[in-house]
Formats: structure tokens, C-alpha cells, sequence
């Protein structure tokens, strides 16, 4: 891979249901994942992360209120942030070691083909 260090955010979205969202700047924008419960923080934990679509680089600073009515509607506060280095990213398998304040260590995000075409599974891996 070409880039060492880039960005990511996780959002803590109080929507419909409240969860996070996990964003990683890849490719000009935030690849972003649905993450119902908080991102594991031990080993051996596991998470559904839904792909939801990418959003604009510069959502990774937004903290507020997406107004009713609007895709996302609800309040949007920073839950980590931080940079990130990519090991591996194809279509199926996402693995990189993040340097945020909650999230360190290497993390996986692996396809869950049997479950649908954008869940995935992340875990922290060792």
C-alpha cells in the first residue's frame, strides 16, 4: 500500500438505535461500517459492522445533530479518533493497526458472506 498513515473516527450515533460508526479515510473518502455494539477492545471480542456508504473526508471532525427528516438523523459526538496504518486491504478482508485513544492494536475487518453482502465482522486480533 502506498499510504502509511491515514485517518480514522469513530462516531457514537444516537439514531434510530444508538451505535457506532467506524470510518477509515481510504480512497479520498471515510469507508464507514455500522458497528451496533462498541468496537471490541480485547481480544477475542467480536462485532457486527454493517457497510453503510462512504461519507466525505470532512465528516471525520462532525460532532452535532443531523436534523429529523435526513439520512443519519440524530446526534453524531466523537467517540475515538486517530490515525491508522493499512496491512491489508481487499475486498474481503481489512486488517490495520490503529493509533487512536480507545482503539490500539491490530484490527480485522473480514467479510461475513453467509450473513450478507455488507456485514462484516471486526475483531481485535493479536
Amino acid at each position: 500500500m502506498t499510504v502509511d498513515k491515514a485517518l480514522f473516527v469513530v462516531h457514537l450515533h444516537d439514531a434510530r438505535r444508538l451505535h457506532f460508526d467506524l470510518r477509515l479515510e481510504h480512497s479520498g473518502v471515510l469507508a464507514s461500517w455500522a458497528v451496533p455494539k462498541s468496537p471490541p477492545l480485547k481480544h477475542g471480542e467480536k462485532r457486527l459492522a454493517v457497510q453503510t456508504p462512504d461519507h466525505p473526508l470532512e465528516y471525520a471532525g462532525f460532532e452535532g445533530t443531523i436534523p429529523e427528516g435526513e439520512y443519519g438523523a440524530g446526534t453524531v459526538t466523537i467517540w475515538d479518533k486517530g490515525s491508522y496504518e493499512p496491512l491489508v486491504w481487499s475486498d474481503d478482508k481489512i486488517e490495520v493497526t490503529f493509533k487512536g485513544e480507545k482503539l490500539k492494536g491490530k484490527y480485522v475487518l473480514m467479510r461475513f458472506k453467509r450473513a450478507g453482502e455488507k456485514e462484516w465482522l471486526l475483531f481485535k486480533a493479536k
